[in-house]
């Protein structure tokens, strides 16, 4: 998209861009970044808007950004979870939990990838960053950073469930 029409896009709906976004996320910043992402994504081409439709694009992109925002605060805050129970659990030889199985990960990822596929396999999944982001992060492609995870993927699948392979 033609750096012009980002711009009045941008003028025009972006103050109400930043209200839905702060009624959702309830801090601003995070709003900032939620809409600011939108017009990037536009202005490196990877949207094409239909004439017309551009309003109702943007505010469903900003409500399902902000969606995607909070639901990855509660994967993540169940992970910081998990891994203080780790470091408190006791062998209770009872039936694992869906906590313990997430601390069974944890464990079972620190202790058999290597420090790169435990650095990406955490990036991806505890900070929630994308293929790009992890690539910038790790000096590598985006190519590499899917073969990694992969990998990490298909062992922690071995490991908890080798019948699915």
């Amino acid at each position: 998209m033609e750096r012009e029409a980002v711009k009045r896009l941008f003028m025009q709906h972006y103050a109400r861009m930043q209200r839905v976004a702060r009624t959702l996320l309830y801090d601003v910043q995070e709003s900032e970044d939620v809409c600011q992402d939108i017009f990037e994504s536009l202005l490196r081409g990877e949207t094409v808007l239909v004439p017309g439709t551009e309003e109702r694009y943007l505010m469903t992109s900003v409500r399902n950004r902000c969606l995607k925002r909070l639901r990855h605060e509660s994967v993540l805050q169940d992970y910081r979870q998990a891994l203080a129970r780790r470091s408190q659990r006791t062998t209770d030889n009872s039936q694992q939990s869906e906590d313990d199985r997430m601390s069974d990960i944890v464990e079972f990822v620190t202790s058999r990838l290597s420090e790169r596929e435990q650095r990406i396999f955490g990036l991806r999944f505890s900070e929630g960053c994308s293929y790009e982001e992890i690539a910038v992060a790790e000096g590598i492609s985006k190519v590499a950073v899917w073969k990694h995870l992969s990998h990490a993927i298909t062992e922690v699948k071995k490991h908890f469930n080798p019948k699915s392979l």
